[in-house]
């Protein structure tokens, strides 16, 4: 757990948008893992096949979630210290706060299926390769969800492109 646990809550967080809920889909990832570890067949590295179990859960979660981000904990508490304030420069929080925001929201109008596969490329750094085999899809379907998800925030941030 201690070697694959940073990564599998990457991987839960880039689908989820939330430590807490990746916390405990990691959690989940592992008690599946250890119930599962007779069905490893050695076709792809281990790390590869507890990454696909990850971001099938985080998968599954967010669409029980349904489409609306809710922020919790720290979170919520890092929405409220980005609010405007009387001290420091409150005007570029505020330009940095609203970006994030407009990025969650496009962010959100994917589908987990192409959500995580940008933020797997994107945010975690993966290869096409490591991704297909992560998500258990060919690395064609990969490309294409990629590129889909990429003209999607394209089309969906086109005013922010002069900024």
């Amino acid at each position: 757990m201690e070697r694959y646990q940073r990564r599998v809550v990457g991987v839960a967080q880039a689908v989820v948008h939330n430590l807490d809920d990746a916390v405990e889909l990691a959690q989940e990832t592992f008690v599946r893992a250890y119930e599962n570890v007779g069905k490893f067949e050695s076709r792809s590295s281990f790390s590869t096949w507890l990454y696909r179990i990850a971001a099938n859960l985080a998968i599954d979660f967010r669409r029980r979630e349904g489409r609306h981000t809710i922020l919790r904990g720290e979170e919520a508490e890092n929405e409220i210290e980005r609010m405007p304030s009387k001290l420091g420069d409150s005007f570029r929080e505020t330009a940095r706060g609203e970006l994030h925001q407009r990025l969650s929201g496009a962010l959100a109008q994917l589908t987990p299926e192409h959500r995580a596969v940008i933020l797997l490329r994107e945010v975690e750094g993966l290869s096409y390769d490591e991704i297909s085999e992560m998500l258990d899809v060919p690395r064609g379907t990969v490309m294409s969800r990629l590129h889909y998800a990429r003209s999607r925030l394209r089309s969906i941030l086109k005013d922010l492109d002069g900024d």
